[in-house]
């Protein structure tokens, strides 16, 4: 038997609460990937964006992030236009049947924030907030090859 101590602490529940957002998700019947849902409650939140700042939010692989767009597009819940800023890169924002969707995604998640926020005290949440920074940092620094 192991050493209670070589227990994995943080992975285990960040993954379980990740699958919980996604069952939570699930349960709005919507007709679209978990993928799809946060990409689409992103642009609710933060209005079109760039693909750069797509990649940043979600730290998708690249050819992952291109498939969940190309499906929205598909769908006519996103639009692809080259960005007037810098013609070489695209914004995408929401279609109109797009907002509907992603405010019915974004406020699930609000109610979903809002219930967690109501069970933790607000020192908990900055906690939380940064061990999940820490997470995603030593996560990129090993990636890049780097020892955290």
């Amino acid at each position: 038997m192991r050493n209670r101590t070589d227990r994995l602490r943080l992975v285990p529940p960040l993954h379980r609460a990740t699958h919980g957002v996604g069952l939570h998700l699930q349960a709005l019947r919507l007709e679209v990937s978990q993928g799809e849902a946060h990409v689409l409650a992103q642009l609710e939140s933060e209005g079109p964006s760039t693909i750069s700042a797509l990649h940043f939010a979600f730290a998708h692989r690249r050819s992952t992030l291109t498939s969940i767009l190309d499906r929205l597009v598909a769908a006519d819940l996103v639009q692809r236009e080259v960005d007037s800023n810098d013609r070489r890169s695209f914004l995408i924002s929401l279609t109109e049947s797009g907002h509907l969707l992603a405010r019915k995604i974004h406020r699930a998640l609000a109610n979903l924030e809002a219930d967690v926020g109501r069970r933790v005290r607000a020192a908990d949440l900055a906690g939380f907030e940064a061990v999940v920074e820490a997470l995603q940092a030593s996560a990129l620094a090993i990636r890049r090859g780097k020892k955290s």
